[in-house]
């Protein structure tokens, strides 16, 4: 990434951690602070998945040309990342679309990382995309993704509240809800246990509330 003489650039945030934190900012925390990764069925399909499409490289198909495994970035909100594929099409279109393992959720965490590529391929294309897409594995189709002013603000806001986790170095508050179901993280993170400490901390202030101080006669 380029820098302007004389201005510090900001911390870099991955496109993959915008996904992490959209879906649970604990979940990012603990990938980027604690460097906890556990993989479960899910992400060991995806990864699988994503073989092809990791593989950098270049096809032309009929009024197509696709591009896989392409790194971007930008260089004022200081992202970083790889795109697994981008189509570019006869009339200047440029398509980025995530390929994804699961069933596609609609505003979920994958918009997110999806739109923050078109942002990073406007600034390395010299282009305009209000367009992304999602292919989900799981039922074999395309999904599209608005990159509209709101997504922008979106994408910007995550990547400022990444960027805090960082420099915090603070872990975030588990969520202790439905995502946790899905997550690989669970065990690690231990949502449900964490969540209650405030319960906990209650309980063991009234059980244990200090004696006052005695004054003794000599």
């Amino acid at each position: 990434m380029s820098a302007t003489p004389g201005h510090r650039p900001p911390w870099p945030v991955t496109l993959s951690a915008l996904e992490h934190y959209a879906y649970c900012p604990r979940q990012a925390g603990l990938i980027l602070l604690e460097d906890a990764f556990t993989d479960d069925a899910a992400t060991v399909r995806g990864t699988l998945a994503h073989r092809r499409v990791h593989d950098p490289g270049q096809e032309s198909r009929p009024r197509v040309r696709t591009l896989r495994a392409l790194p971007v970035w930008h260089d004022e909100l200081g992202l970083t990342g790889v795109c697994d594929v981008v189509e570019i099409h006869p009339d200047g279109t440029v398509l980025p679309v995530e390929h994804k393992s699961g069933a596609y959720r609609p505003g979920g965490a994958a918009d997110v990382q999806v739109a923050a590529q078109a942002i990073c391929l406007e600034q390395r294309l010299s282009t305009r995309i209000d367009t992304a897409a999602i292919y989900a594995m799981a039922d074999r189709r395309r999904h599209t993704v608005a990159v509209d002013a709101a997504m922008r603000q979106r994408v910007a806001r995550i990547t400022e509240q990444v960027r805090e986790v960082i420099k915090s170095q603070a872990l975030p508050a588990p969520a202790a809800d439905a995502r946790c179901r899905r997550c690989s993280m669970n065990t690690g993170c231990m949502p449900k246990v964490l969540a209650k400490r405030p319960r906990f901390e209650k309980l063991r202030g009234a059980l244990f509330t200090p004696a006052p101080e005695t004054e003794w006669d000599d």
